[in-house]
């Protein structure tokens, strides 16, 4: 091997010495030899891209299991899934898809005194909540109202929304119903 190929030194690690041989420079066209020694190495690689979008698929977080579709009739409340008491407690009736791909939940939730907001949040449904015993504060994009027993607030889909007890002595608790597309 020339020093024009070894960059100027006549010493070569059998590293280099094996680089230079297996892989083409770009300053001569690859011979047949050169090429028909890349073969195995383009085979292998082939057989390597499906274990690879493998693993990429195994990376991503599971699709999230299909709703049931809803029926008419009667839906009592299930019991949460840790009884511990919390300052938000919620009772979840159903949840589910109606025709037309529209998605449908209902629960009711019960907030102590001083519970902490909601994170303010948006979604593609849109909510409705009727408040039942004490009094709520709803914040819909950037405007705050305090409900009461019997009233109901509505925020639209997209809208910026948050609820939260407004007492600091007193429970309030609500129903919750969100009527949009599956998210």
């Amino acid at each position: 091997m020339s020093a024009e190929l070894t960059g100027g030194t006549k010493e070569m690690s059998l590293f280099s010495s094996l680089t230079r041989r297996s892989i083409p420079t770009m300053r001569r066209p690859m011979n047949r030899r050169e090429f028909s020694a890349l073969l195995p190495l383009l085979a292998t690689a082939t057989q390597l891209v499906p274990a690879a979008e493998g693993q990429a698929l195994a990376m991503q977080p599971p699709a999230p299991a299909p709703l049931p579709n809803l029926t008419s009739g009667r839906y009592p409340p299930i019991e949460p899934a840790n009884l511990k008491p919390s300052p938000r407690m919620s009772k979840r009736f159903l949840m589910g898809m109606l025709p037309d791909n529209i998605r449908l939940e209902a629960h009711f939730t019960h907030l102590a005194p001083g519970a902490p907001p909601e994170p303010i949040g948006t979604h593609k449904h849109t909510e409705i909540w009727f408040i039942h015993q004490g009094t709520a504060r709803l914040m819909t994009s950037g405007v705050t109202r305090d409900l009461v027993a019997g009233e109901m607030g509505l925020c639209i889909a997209g809208d910026q929304h948050t609820i939260y007890n407004a007492s600091q002595t007193e429970p309030v608790s609500y129903f919750v119903v969100t009527v949009g597309p599956p998210e």
